[in-house]
């Protein structure tokens, strides 16, 4: 019988909560291979999203509704505008910050690409019922809350854990 069916990996038997490392990078490498094909990756669009959903932004303050780094950011709007997905322009109240939005493309783009992150959260969740999806939810947001939230999150160095 193949017990990696059915039983946790190995030192997830005893600590449960490091089988989320092993989740954390399924999830991340399926999400990335299935944006791919439109040429973004998942911080695209977690900062596009925050833009449509938030308006205008300044560049600093979509640093702090993404929890990243400003050299993070301004990767990351880079790419985002080469692709014309967003725009940056200098704030005309203060030329030392940039102001950025979602463009109409972007819009687009986060319709296109948000049927295929449902099909992979689906398949990643392949097997849970409904009430089961949401108690899962509300299990992983306590345990996010528990142990600090963003503010843990963000002082973790990023090679943490590999």
């Amino acid at each position: 019988m193949d017990t990696r069916q059915s039983a946790p990996p190995g030192i997830a038997r005893q600590w449960p909560t490091l089988m989320l490392i092993k989740l954390g990078r399924i999830t991340a490498h399926r999400f990335t291979e299935a944006l791919a094909p439109f040429g973004i990756r998942p911080r695209h669009v977690a900062a596009l999203i925050e833009l449509r959903d938030s308006g205008e932004l300044t560049q600093q303050s979509l640093c702090g509704h993404l929890h990243l780094d400003p050299t993070n950011v301004v990767a990351i709007l880079n790419e985002l505008e080469e692709k014309g997905y967003a725009m940056r322009r200098r704030d005309p109240q203060d030329r030392r910050r940039h102001l950025v939005e979602v463009s109409k493309k972007g819009i687009a783009v986060i319709d296109k690409v948000s049927e295929v992150m449902d099909g992979v959260e689906a398949e990643l969740l392949e097997g849970l019922e409904p009430a089961e999806r949401e108690q899962l939810s509300g299990l992983l947001t306590s345990v996010w809350e528990g142990s600090g939230g963003y503010e843990a999150w963000s002082e973790v160095p990023a090679e943490a854990g590999t």
